[in-house]
Order: structure tokens, then sequence, then C-alpha cells
């Protein structure tokens, strides 16, 4: 083997990469190569002068992903590495471990054409081009971290993916960051036409950790602190909504499965920084774009979306703090007023989403329901409720064509399917790429009476003289995300100064 006209097999070879195991791979270089190694994978984390850690100069917050000490870096990001040295002008060789094999594999017995055969075979629903792409990409090359936007069926994919190495009688660990998704995912993985009462097991609060069947649908909460023996077993680990892990949690549960070879993380979007993608990309595999919300709104796949943006003007005021910000945006009468009427006088069902729930989530709930009329239902969703409680509301509102929810951006946001939702209202100002994303998410399902979903997009302009405040600042990090997406927007200007 070759590499930028050098013979690898020659002592010359700068990079040597063997598997330690099927999470690290150990790097053999000089230490010179390891310090420029080393400075490839260390990233500032976003955030990290806000943290205790930093500002008690306990931490200099940065990340390291490669260790020149021992060498040690993740599996998923040899590529990362191979890419590098080819800039670098380095020689590199893989060197196969006996037991563990070699750090990049690929199936030359996967194909496109079996994979959409076999997806075609285990569902009643037919697999899009997109979908059978992204199972066959990541089934041929063992380890991927699957980006695919809500609504794009990634339920299937992963559907697929589990039923394939179950039928191949390798025990499968499926990951998921809350109890309503591990009950939708076995719901979803019945309703494709699957006995999963005979092959899967569910693991949350109060339920038994061990069991013979050969899938384990789990929330991360459930097994993080479980010992290594428990992970032995499994050769196959999947995170959905991998974005939401905790990461001493997710590496935790990761690197307790050391024998396991295949693995695949899924989400809907990333936050945007390199630190929080090359980490999931060093846990699960290389990332993979499946498709995008644009290109599913133009297939027909989704509802066309409009996105108001409803900047309400109020009287100038300077804030000291963005917390003194907030506090006089939620507790404010005449905005939430405003929140309340809008609510109201939708027509289709409407999801109201919130940060706070004292302060502000039940004030627009009260507010809400008393203000309705003609029996007009209204549901009340926090983390507080149960899973089985919101899974009720979620059942209950497929069935109804105006009810309003009102609920907190972190039970709603994510992993919550309701194809008959018409319109999104966000309550609280947010800058966050992936709150927004999942959010509007849960809006553009299709349902047999729909074709069009809005979402009102509700900022605050305080502006004091030239300086805008901080949440209008949020909106503007908002507006480059759907300019990112391509989506249709527009800016409404909207005067709150008046008394009133």
């Amino acid at each position: 083997m070759q590499l930028n006209g050098r013979n690898l097999s020659e002592d010359m070879t700068d990079i040597i990469i063997k598997k330690k195991n099927e999470v690290y791979v150990t790097v053999k270089a000089e230490p010179a190569i390891c310090q420029e190694l080393s400075d490839l994978f260390t990233f500032d984390v976003p955030g990290a002068k806000f943290m205790p850690q930093y500002r008690n100069k306990y931490w200099d917050g940065k990340i390291r992903l490669f260790s020149p000490a021992t060498g040690e870096v993740y599996v998923g990001l040899v590529d990362k590495i191979a890419s590098w040295a080819r800039k670098a002008e380095y020689s590199l060789e893989f060197e196969n471990n006996e037991f563990y094999g070699s750090p990049f594999e690929e199936n030359e017995m996967i194909s496109r054409e079996g994979v959409r055969e076999y997806m075609t075979k285990i569902s009643k629903y037919k697999p899009r081009d997109y979908q059978v792409d992204a199972v066959y990409d990541a089934l041929r090359y063992n380890r991927k971290l699957l980006i695919s936007p809500t609504a794009s069926g990634k339920s299937l994919m992963i559907y697929s993916v589990v039923r394939y190495f179950a039928e191949k009688n390798k025990k499968v660990l499926l990951v998921v960051p809350t109890t309503s998704l591990v009950e939708q995912m076995y719901k979803d993985f019945k309703d494709y036409g699957w006995n999963v009462s005979q092959y899967c097991h569910r693991i949350y609060s109060g339920r038994e950790k061990t069991n013979e069947n050969p899938v384990t649908i789990t929330t991360w909460q459930s097994i993080y602190k479980l010992k290594k023996p428990f992970f032995d077993g499994f050769e196959v680990a999947i995170g959905d909504e991998a974005h939401l892990f905790k990461s001493k949690s997710l590496v935790s549960i990761m690197t307790k499965m050391n024998d396991a070879k295949y693995r695949y993380g899924f989400t809907g979007t990333l936050d945007g920084s390199q630190t929080h993608k090359w980490v999931l990309e060093g846990l699960f595999g290389p990332s993979y774009k499946v498709t995008q919300t644009k290109e599913l709104i133009d297939k027909g796949h989704l509802s066309k979306l409009q996105i108001r943006d409803l900047i309400l003007k109020h009287h100038d005021q300077k804030f000291d703090t963005y917390e003194d910000e907030i506090q006089y945006i939620i507790g404010h009468p005449k905005r939430n007023r405003f929140i309340r009427n809008l609510a109201v006088d939708l027509r289709g069902n409407t999801l109201v989403l919130f940060s706070r729930v004292a302060t502000h989530g039940q004030i627009l709930f009260d507010s809400i329901n008393s203000f309705v009329k003609n029996g007009r239902k209204v549901f009340y969703v926090h983390g507080g409720v149960e899973a089985q409680e919101r899974e009720e509301v979620r059942t209950i509102t497929e069935s109804e064509s105006n009810a309003i929810i009102v609920a907190s951006y972190g039970t709603f946001s994510t992993g919550i399917n309701i194809k008959n939702l018409h319109n999104v209202i966000f309550a609280s100002p947010s800058k966050s790429r992936i709150r927004n994303l999942q959010s509007i998410g849960r809006v553009l399902r299709k349902g047999d009476k729909k074709s069009k979903a809005v979402l009102y997009d509700i900022a605050d302009d305080i502006s004091y003289k030239s300086r805008k405040n901080y949440t209008l600042n949020h909106l503007v990090e908002r507006i480059k995300i759907y300019n990112e997406e391509q989506f249709n927007y527009e800016i409404i200007q909207i005067s709150l100064r008046d008394n009133g």
C-alpha cells in the first residue's frame, strides 16, 4: 500500500494507527507529530468562560480528544487523521489488531439495492431513496453519525438497522433521551410490523435492567451509571437524538462498550460547533447528512412552512444582565396577553412553547385556558408531567382539529410526533440552533387534512440607543438559521408601547 507516493511498509512511515479496542485507536508517531495531532484535536468549549471550573482557574476551557502521552483517540476520528495526514504529506499506515481488526473497515457485500429490498421486506412502508442511502452507508461502514432532520422518517432508518443486526443474532443497545421516546420507538417498531414483545426489552425507571431479548431500548439516564458487565454483551450501539446526551454520560456509556463494533448515532441537528460534532463523530463515526428540511418540503414529504417573525417593540430600556431582560419579558402583561390572543385567534392545533414553567408557562396556560370558548381543549405539558400523560396529550391532539398545547421546549421540542399540528408559537426567546430546528420540526409533519404549517417567532425590540438588547440579538441568530435552511420568513413589527 502506498500513500503520497511512499511505500508504507518501509520504516519511514510517519504515522501508524492500530485499534486498541472498539472505542480507541492508538497512534504511533514522533513527538512533534503527536503534538500537531494534539493541536488538531484541541477545542475551545463554547461558553466555557461562564463555567465555575474556568472562572476558578481549575480548567483552561478546552477539550482535548487526543492524548500525546498515550497516543489514544476515538476510532470515529480516524478519517480526520487520514485527511490531515494527506494535507500535511505525512505517510500513514493502518495496522491490524488480531482481535479488533483494522481501524477502517468496509463491508463490500452490502449493496444499495440489497438494502432497498431488505427495507421494503421488513416494513409496510416504502422507504424513500434518502432513507435507503443512509442505511446503506451505515451498514457499509459499521460506524456513522447520521444527521437527519425531524420528520424525515428517522425511526424507519433506526428500525432497519436494528432489524438487520437482530436477525444476525447480535445484541443491540438502543439509547434515547426520554421515557416518551422509549415508548414511541417501541410503538413505531410494532407499527412497522415487528413482533416487538419477542425481540425488544424496554428500560426506564422501575423496569428490570436485564432481559434475554436481543434488542434493548433504554434512556441514557437509566444505564449510564451501570457497571461495565451490563454492556459487555452488546455488539451494536445506537444513540437516537444523540445531541441531547449529556457529554459525560454519553462518553461513559460508549467507552464501556469497548467490544461493540457497530456504532450509529442519529440526530436531527448539531449545535454548529466543531467541538460538538467531532465528539459525536469520535464516539459514533463520521457524519453523514441524510437530507435537509427544505428538500423534504420541496418533494412534498413535509408541510409547506411559513415563518412570521413578530418583533414586539417596547419602550427603550437598558438591562444590566440577560436574566434581568428575561424576567422583564416573561413578566410583561401586555406581551403575555398578545401571546394569549394570538393562540386563541389561530385556527387549527396550536403549540405554544415556553422555557420557564413557574414564571411563564403557568401564566400562559392559565391565561389561555380562561379565555378560550366553546369547550376548546387546552393542554399544559412540562417536565413534571408523566410520560404516559404526555403520550395521552399527543394521542388526543392527533384526533383534534383546534386544540392548544402550552408546553415547555424541553418536553415538546424533541421526539414528540404530532402529524396534526398547524401552528407553533415561540413564546420564549432562544438562540439554540438545535432547539429551534427541533421545535420547527414539530409542525412540519403532514396530516390527512394539513399541507401548510406556520411558525410565529416572537422577538422583542427593547433596544437602548444604538445597542440591541440581548434577545433581539438572539432573533438575528435564528434568522441566520432560517437563511441557512432556506426557509421562507417575513418580519412584522408590532408596537407594545401604547398603554393597555
